[in-house]
């Protein structure tokens, strides 16, 4: 397959309601999408990178840079045999996964419309429904954060992930075990926190959470190692997983007893496959995180999350928890049961609304 265009466009979304983690409030998304176009075909990809460098060092500046000056060029007049071969020749370009990987997976969904089969299952997935969690910011009050969770646990939800930070943890976190005894339920902090930290992050154990996730430095797996020796509920890494390397360190030192696998962050399709394979190998379960993604970035994390080893409810959401429209059709439901079934049609298997897309853009680059 030879990529004869690139299309680069910025998109900007409000959210249904604000979204507050330890390191900011957003209320409207910068989003960068990619239509990559090989053999007459159109595969689509996100860059998951943010508005600011906050989550990650990339941002969707630094993404647009990367993807037109850099990645374009590499890829320009290649020609590989599977999207698989993509990475290789992406990996030559240290960091940057964010813009690797919305280029990386728009290669796959092309690959898998060529031939005519979903994309999950020129992946490898092995299940064609996904169990769903949700993740809940901070909120202004433990009134409106409780009303919250009784709203998606009435949508089916089969886990709950509420964002902590120091001075908001443990009261919610008490607050609603005392309201919802029986729910699988987890804290994310987002590093917020420092190995010093650790007895106050022991008083969380007496409220039987699933998984604390990345409590400290996002890029401190040595701490995350005292640390995990330190509490009795595993811990899960994040940001501090950009590659199969740091997935290695991670299991082997002890700093995490699962994964949480974001396909921007780690790069695409290929390393997050090897990730997944190692983690299994060594039955570390996986599960698939949310970056407040549009309906492209959601139709490839439902993608992702059929392989094997994601047995854990990821952050895969129903379209219209965050945008009051969303730009594919038809638009990301979950059941009643709190799962999504995975779409059959070949390719992500929703249709981007090219009007809608086109509407919605604030800026526009064709490469080719």
């Amino acid at each position: 397959m030879k990529v004869r265009k690139i299309t680069l466009r910025e998109i900007r979304m409000p959210l249904v309601t604000p979204f507050e983690t330890s390191f900011g409030r957003t209320t409207a998304r910068r989003m960068l999408l990619v239509e990559a176009e090989s053999a007459g075909v159109a595969g689509w990809g996100e860059s998951v990178a943010g508005e600011g460098p906050f989550y990650a060092p990339e941002t969707v500046e630094t993404a647009w840079h990367m993807i037109r000056d850099f990645i374009w060029p590499v890829l320009k007049g290649r020609d590989f045999e599977s999207a698989a071969e993509v990475w290789a020749t992406l990996e030559t370009i240290r960091g940057h996964n964010m813009a690797k990987g919305a280029v990386e997976s728009a290669l796959w969904d092309a690959e898998a419309k060529q031939k005519g089969i979903p994309l999950w299952n020129l992946l490898g997935g092995v299940r064609q429904e996904i169990t769903c969690g949700v993740s809940i910011g901070i909120k202004e009050s433990l009134e409106d954060l409780v009303a919250t969770v009784e709203r998606e646990l009435a949508a089916g939800y089969q886990r709950i992930k509420i964002k902590i930070k120091p001075g908001n943890d443990v009261t919610p976190v008490e607050r609603l075990r005392l309201q919802f005894p029986r729910i699988r339920m987890m804290v994310d902090a987002n590093s917020a926190y420092r190995l010093q930290d650790w007895p106050h992050l022991k008083r969380l154990e007496a409220y039987y959470l699933m998984m604390i996730e990345q409590p400290l430095g996002w890029d401190d797996i040595f701490s995350h190692a005292e640390l995990q020796r330190r509490l009795d509920t595993p811990i899960c890494l994040d940001e501090c997983i950009h590659t199969e390397e740091h997935a290695r360190a991670a299991i082997e030192l002890g700093a995490c007893r699962i994964i949480n696998m974001k396909l921007g962050r780690v790069g695409g399709y290929t390393p997050a496959r090897r990730i997944h394979d190692l983690c299994l190998s060594k039955q570390v379960p996986v599960w698939c995180g949310g970056m407040l993604e549009s309906g492209i970035g959601r139709a490839h994390n439902i993608a992702l999350s059929t392989l094997e080893n994601f047995s854990l409810p990821g952050d895969v959401t129903a379209s219209r928890r965050y945008w009051t429209e969303d730009i594919i059709d038809p638009e990301v439901v979950i059941t009643s049961q709190g799962t999504i079934r995975v779409p059959d049609g070949p390719g992500i298997g929703y249709a981007p609304r090219i009007k809608r897309i086109e509407a919605l853009t604030a800026r526009k680059d064709i490469l080719q």
